[in-house]
C-alpha cells in the first residue's frame, strides 16, 4: 500500500501525518488528528457536513485526498475563531438553529466563509449559497435567519451578493424553494 506523508497546518498546528495515499482529508482529521467536529455523512460530497476550508476555501473533506492538502491550511469547526465565528456561535444558538447538530459543522464553516467575505445577502441567497449542505431537522429558516443576523452585526448583510459558497463549485444541488 502507498503511503504519503502530507505537511498541513490544521488550526493553526503543524501536522505530518503518514497515511495510506487514497485516505481522505475528512478521515485524517477525524482518525488521525481526533478532530471528530468534522462529520462523514454522505461520504459523496452531497451533504457537506464534512465542509472545511483549505487555505481559505470551503472544500468537502470526504471529497479532498489528502494527499493533495500537503503544505495547505486547513481550518475545522474546532478552529473557527475570531469575531465573526464568535457572532455565527451566538447566532445559531439565539435563532434556534441548531438541532441533531450533524450538519452544523458543515453549516457553521460555510456560513463564517459568507460572512467572513461579505457575501452575505438576501435570504434567498443565502439559502443558495448553503444549498451544498443539507440539513434534515431545521428546515433551513432558522440557519438561514442566524446567518442574516451575523451578518447583519458585522455590516455585511443584505445587499451584498452572495459569492456561491460552499456548495457552488461543487455541482450542488439547487437551493430548496421551501427553505
Amino acid at each position: 500500500m502507498n503511503e504519503v506523508s502530507p505537511r498541513l497546518r490544521v488550526n493553526g498546528a503543524e501536522h505530518t501525518v503518514t497515511v495510506p495515499a487514497r485516505t481522505s482529508l475528512a478521515d485524517l482529521l477525524r482518525d488521525h488528528l481526533g478532530l471528530t467536529g468534522t462529520h462523514l455523512g454522505c461520504e459523496d460530497g452531497v451533504c457537506g457536513a464534512c465542509t472545511v476550508l483549505v487555505d481559505e476555501l470551503p472544500v468537502r473533506g470526504c471529497l479532498a485526498l489528502a494527499a493533495t492538502c500537503d503544505g495547505a491550511e486547513v481550518v475545522t469547526v474546532e478552529g473557527l475563531a475570531g469575531a465573526d465565528a464568535d457572532r455565527l456561535r451566538a447566532a445559531f444558538s439565539r435563532e434556534g438553529a441548531l438541532q441533531c447538530g450533524f450538519c452544523t459543522p458543515g453549516m457553521l464553516i460555510t456560513a463564517y466563509d459568507l460572512v467572513r467575505r461579505h457575501a452575505v445577502g438576501s435570504p434567498a441567497e443565502i439559502r443558495a449559497a448553503l444549498s451544498g449542505n443539507l440539513c434534515r431537522c431545521t428546515g433551513y429558516q432558522a440557519i438561514v435567519r442566524a446567518i442574516g443576523s451575523a451578518a447583519g452585526e458585522t455590516g455585511a448583510g443584505p445587499g451584498v451578493r452572495a459569492g456561491g459558497g460552499a456548495g457552488a463549485e461543487t455541482g450542488a444541488p439547487r437551493a430548496r424553494d421551501d427553505a
